[in-house]
């Protein structure tokens, strides 16, 4: 038997590639729009890919389960559980076959038996993994967004993120009657999850990729509940506030996701046509650095440097609507951010400016705009003798835990519904954990006209280590 994880980093989101080696036949579970990553292992192994299917409706992502089956012209397979709400609006035109529980998908010597586990979402399905060759008894389960290593798949999105009410709780119940489920399944099956640490699908999801039943049992605080009231009670309590996207991938990926022929490859766009897009209100994000970007940028665009969590602020920040253009240091930079956003379905990307755009903007006798950078005796000093406001960008649950007692909260993904509640000419300071977030918030507001923007370097995290440090 051949299995085969793919994890992408950004969206700390795992696929996996289950086949028969003595037939060739692979199926893959929860592809990504990168879809060559999965063709390349194919060929690698010497594997014809001739099922495709995933867990669920995605939320976090774009799902290439559509794209990859028309591509290699496999079979696509969809749950059919959920109800009605709850089925795939592509299916019938896709020629999808529907997945009920206890429905086996064999690939050779290789079967997956699909059993369903709703409260995550209510049409999830998770795949036990056979090896008839070795035993008839399966070795593991592939379970999606339903159980994790040390957590298990937040049931509010929906509710929160989708907004279909009156679903938290009636999920968690699911949620809870799933978990019972495999409580009497054997210790060693071993759990392939669909999603790692820094994911929002869940809130305290651990960073080893894979575990087994019989740990998560004796570790897991799901499993370790008592009654399910309890267990419902914890599952809603602290749950991280769920990215603007989501509802949006949700509609794309019950709908029909688009279908890309190949990953996009953004042309270099002439530097002097940079002045006319941004002053035309057209969207321009720099990747660079906080640091590059506060010591000069062009006036309107935004920051958001190409790094770990690049698709999650993108998601948040970006309408999906309108063109992005990209300020990126070369054309390998322009194309991994433009993968990146691809990934959760924001094709819309004319181009890139490099370098030279700055000169360019020079060029039209204006200057570049600079964002100031403060330490907290800085921002100190502004609060008492200017009235500067602080905002703190950070999560509803980092604010919890403690925050500058001088600050205002306004998380990052929201501070653009925000701006209306802000004095534009008031001195402004933003601080998060280090100062990358609040850079991005910086610029945000400048980008909207505030006129006196301060960025504060080291966040909560040099506060806290000057407090530690102070006789």
């Amino acid at each position: 038997m051949l299995l085969r994880r793919f994890y992408d980093d950004k969206l700390a989101q795992a696929s996996y590639m289950i086949g028969c080696q003595a037939t060739g036949e692979a199926a893959v579970v929860d592809p990504h729009r990168d879809g060559e990553l999965y063709l390349r292992a194919a060929e690698a192994e010497g594997m014809r890919i001739r099922y495709v299917t995933e867990t669920h409706i995605h939320a976090d992502f774009l799902s290439g389960a559509r794209q990859l089956a028309r591509k290699t012209g496999a079979e696509l397979l969809l749950s059919a559980e959920g109800g009605e709400d709850w089925q795939y609006a592509f299916a019938d035109e896709d020629g999808a076959r529907l997945l009920h529980d206890g429905d086996v998908v064999t690939l050779g010597k290789v079967s997956l038996r699909v059993i369903h586990t709703p409260g995550h979402t209510p049409e999830h399905i998770s795949f036990a993994v056979t090896d008839r060759a070795a035993s008839d008894q399966p070795l593991g389960v592939l379970t999606g967004d339903f159980l994790f290593v040390g957590d298990v798949g937040r049931p509010d999105l929906l509710e929160k993120a989708a907004g279909v009410a009156d679903t938290m709780e009636a999920g968690a119940r699911d949620l809870y009657r799933s978990l019972e489920r495999f409580r009497g399944m054997p210790d060693y099956l071993q759990i392939f999850p669909g999603h790692g640490a820094g994911s929002a699908c869940g809130k305290a999801l651990g960073a080893v990729p894979t575990t087994t039943l019989g740990y998560e049992k004796l570790v897991s605080w799901a499993f370790r509940c008592g009654t399910e009231e309890e267990f419902v009670r914890k599952v809603l309590e602290d749950q991280p506030e769920p990215p603007t996207y989501f509802a949006q991938m949700k509609r794309m990926n019950r709908d029909g996701p688009a279908i890309l022929d190949a990953l996009p490859e953004p042309t270099r766009l002439d530097p002097d046509a940079l002045p006319g897009i941004v002053k035309g209100g057209g969207i321009v994000v720099d990747l660079r650095h906080r640091r590059e970007f506060a010591s000069g940028h062009v006036p309107g665009t935004l920051n958001i440097p190409w790094a770990a969590d690049f698709p999650t602020w993108t998601g948040w920040l970006l309408p999906y609507e309108d063109d992005v253009h990209l300020i990126a240091r070369d054309a390998e930079e322009a194309r991994g951010a433009a993968r990146d956003l691809a990934l959760i379905g924001i094709d819309r990307v004319p181009g890139y400016f490099d370098a030279g755009a700055l000169k360019a903007w020079s060029r039209t006798g204006e200057a570049l705009e600079e964002t100031a950078v403060v330490d907290w005796d800085g921002a100190r000093r502004a609060i008492e003798e200017e009235g500067a406001l602080l905002l703190d960008v950070r999560s509803r649950s980092e604010w919890s835990e403690g925050h500058a007692p001088e600050a205002v909260h306004a998380h990052l993904g929201t501070l653009g519904f925000r701006l209306g509640d802000l004095e534009r000419d008031r001195p402004t300071l933003l601080y998060c954990r280090t100062g990358n977030r609040s850079g991005i918030g910086a610029s945000i507001l400048q980008a909207a006209g505030f006129t006196d923007v301060r960025n504060i370097e080291g966040g909560i995290a040099a506060r806290r280590q000057r407090e530690r440090a102070s006789p």
